[in-house]
């Protein structure tokens, strides 16, 4: 058996690599918690002044999380071990939010739903010519979780919106262009970044700075305006409508890409993002997602779409509620309620 997360120390910082990657390195639990384990450990030793996250080898960064297990989860046991995954996955989320140490993300390749989550509470994220980043959660019955709605809700100009429900894939320089990247490299000056790193993590910054290439044109940014418009309802119905009366060749894309994805997702999106920009705490936005969490891993939609999209990949997922007028205020309410306090979320 491999190692699932190859952990070091090279020079002052220490070095988490992914290492699935035929499952283009997807958190399992115990990644999840061999990471925990040793950022806590790092934590407490001088000699590690900052942390390296990558992955491997292949052209997955982190494509997400134990997707077959949620399913067999929301299938075979009510959805407990699923839960607990879930559980433990927004702690260590959080514990990276709140890391005293500076974390250099390398999102070199694929950057999706759990790698979004482990990426971006790093100060630093890379992206690169092959990164391929998004929140694909829309298209299989889930949501945009992983602090998604903290900081999709906190990108402006309705692009968090807009990429929680279409799923749009963004190349490195639109990550860099939107603020999900802080800086952007090719590929090749990755090994001497990490090195310089390691030998000065009190450089960083200036590092990655100058390793920096200058960014090819972020094809978002031709589109920002479109987004701003046509994604600016919190109300689902709202957006379709907008994008229904341009007759825009885009618009039509963008509409068409919409009547595909699950709109019970869609509406829990819309409103994640809304609740999670008025938050301060990120604890609570992990928390308020974990309660959306418990409650869509066993609805309907999440094991239909995971079964259209990733098991059969015969993308004809049938979605319960199967329109958006469908799902009701209520149903996004009981999404949303607190849980029993004994089940509820809390940091590590």
């Amino acid at each position: 058996m491999t190692q699932e997360l190859l952990t070091s120390i090279e020079g002052a910082a220490g070095k988490l690599s992914l290492n699935r990657p035929k499952a283009l390195h997807s958190l399992t639990l115990d990644m999840c918690h061999a990471m925990s384990a040793a950022l806590s450990e790092w934590a407490q030793d001088d000699a590690v002044q900052a942390v390296i996250l990558d992955h491997a080898e292949g052209r997955g960064f982190c494509a997400g999380g134990d997707i077959n297990l949620l399913r067999e989860s929301a299938l075979n046991d009510g959805g407990v071990s699923g839960r607990k995954f879930f559980h433990d996955e927004y702690q260590l989320n959080h514990q990276m939010f709140t890391y005293e140490k500076p974390i250099v993300a390398f999102m070199d390749g694929i950057t999706m739903g759990g790698g979004v989550g482990i990426s971006q509470p790093c100060k630093y994220r890379v992206a690169t010519e092959n990164t391929r980043f998004a929140m694909p959660e829309t298209g299989i019955g889930l949501f945009p979780d992983v602090g998604g709605g903290w900081y999709l809700s906190r990108l402006g100009g309705r692009l968090g919106q807009f990429l929680a429900l279409t799923g749009a894939r963004l190349d490195g320089a639109e990550c860099l262009w939107t603020g999900l990247a802080t800086h952007y490299l090719p590929s090749e000056k990755l090994e001497e970044a990490k090195a310089r790193i390691a030998e000065h993590p009190d450089r960083i910054a200036g590092i990655l700075g100058e390793l920096s290439a200058p960014t090819p044109e972020a094809r978002i940014a031709g589109n920002a305006d479109r987004i701003a418009k046509h994604f600016a309802s919190d109300r689902y119905e709202d957006i379709l409508a907008s994008l229904d009366a341009d007759e825009s060749d885009w618009a039509a894309k963008e509409r068409g890409t919409l009547g595909t994805k699950s709109p019970q997702t869609c509406k829990v999106a819309l409103r994640q993002l809304a609740e999670s920009e008025k938050l301060s705490d990120f604890a609570d936005n992990m928390a308020m997602e974990y309660r959306i969490a418990s409650r869509v891993l066993t609805r309907p939609d999440f094991a239909e779409g995971v079964r259209a999209v990733i098991v059969e990949k015969s993308h004809d997922p049938k979605w319960d509620p199967a329109t958006p007028e469908g799902v009701s205020d209520e149903l996004i309410d009981q999404i949303f309620a607190p849980l029993p306090a004994d089940q509820e979320w809390k940091p590590l």
